[in-house]
């Protein structure tokens, strides 16, 4: 199994820190995150170190979507949330994790991050050079 010695994450797997470890198999691990967006807001990662989503085999990254699915369900149940919200922003640690956050409807959060605006024919423009890329 592929380990990063200075990935905390996989110290986190290999037990070297502790964490309030909610979910673990032979593939994933799911732990609280220690900076929540609210309570009970939970980590998935792989035990393999991947730095990017696009680095994880097929099988794998369909795991981590299925199981957190399942774990959206149960947080949702759990803790009376209206909604739960699945992230993925891999900035902070270099290793790949999904982020599963409860919501409440009240819980004063913005629904996303600030948007843009596209100008003239951006939106076609961009259009183009992504679709480009799909041939």
């Amino acid at each position: 199994m592929t380990k990063n010695p200075d990935c905390i994450f996989c110290k986190i797997v290999k037990k070297e820190i502790s964490a309030e470890i909610i979910y673990e198999d032979d593939s994933l691990i799911s732990f609280l995150d220690i900076n929540p967006v609210n309570k009970g807001h939970i980590l998935l990662i792989p035990k393999e170190h991947y730095r990017w989503m696009t680095d994880l085999p097929d099988t794998l990254l369909s795991k981590i979507y299925t199981k957190s699915k399942y774990l959206m369900e149960k947080i949702k149940t759990a803790l009376k949330a209206d909604f739960v919200v699945l992230s993925v922003v891999g900035i902070d640690v270099p290793h790949f994790h999904v982020h599963l956050l409860p919501r409440y409807n009240d819980d004063g959060l913005a629904n996303f991050w600030p948007t843009k605006k596209y100008e003239n024919d951006e939106l076609k423009k961009y259009g183009d050079i992504l679709r480009a890329t799909l041939k």
